[in-house]
């Protein structure tokens, strides 16, 4: 701590350590206290207590939870929308390279909100029924079929997300009454969906010779084949 530049002047100097060089009394005139209180009526003013701060109504908990509780931490990230690559348009046929329809080709329709692809097999052609598919496992070919006839307008990612089920005890008879019912089974809209949206597809791919032969066979490669070399 630096010294202080000037000295700290009292203005009751001690003569000895703890006695002072004026009385109580003194000191009371000397610093012009009877002055004050007779301004104010022969009492010492009053001032008005600072106010407390808030005090939240929860009290905060006594003990600490035993287990850690995990708080979700704010998201400020702004979503942007995936951008489409240049060779992937609307009528496009797609090579799918992963998951169930791997190597089925398939037919771009539209992009959708969350950036997926809306593709389509036709289902009656090569068993792909509508479904979303990232960009990302994809390979765009240079085929494409004309799709204005085809209206995907009322496809959109709501349609494809799946219901809250309600958990059940499980046990035999439960087993076997869900088998009965057939809960897993494809509901009539969308079967509906998909058989409207083919039957206009269909059309199209019928007037290019091959085309229907094409989607229907699965893409491998062979020995010998480069798939830095190939050309779709």
């Amino acid at each position: 701590m630096a010294p202080r530049k000037t000295p700290q002047v009292t203005r009751n100097p001690d003569l000895v350590r703890g006695i002072g060089k004026y009385s109580r009394s003194q000191m009371y005139h000397k610093r012009g206290l009877w002055a004050i209180k007779a301004k104010n009526g022969g009492v010492f003013p009053k001032h008005a207590p600072k106010a407390k701060a808030a005090v939240s109504a929860e009290k905060p908990p006594k003990f600490y939870p035993a287990d850690d509780v995990k708080k979700p931490l704010p998201n400020k990230r702004k979503p942007k929308p995936t951008k489409l690559r240049d060779s992937v348009t609307p009528g496009t046929v797609l090579i799918i390279l992963a998951g169930r329809f791997k190597g089925k080709r398939v037919v771009f329709l539209k992009q959708l909100t969350s950036g997926l692809l809306l593709v389509t097999g036709p289902f009656k052609i090569n068993g792909v029924p509508l479904r979303r598919v990232n960009q990302s496992y994809v390979i765009a070919t240079s085929t494409k079929v004309d799709i204005s006839g085809v209206n995907v307008e009322k496809f959109d990612d709501k349609y494809f997300a799946k219901k809250a089920e309600k958990k059940t005890k499980k046990g035999e008879g439960n087993f076997f009454e869900a088998e009965k019912e057939g809960e897993n089974a494809l509901p009539q809209e969308k079967k509906d969906d998909q058989k409207s949206v083919d039957a206009q597809l269909i059309k199209s791919i019928e007037c290019v010779p091959e085309l229907k032969a094409y989607l229907g066979a699965r893409f491998s490669l062979k020995d010998g084949m480069k798939p830095h070399e190939l050309v779709f």
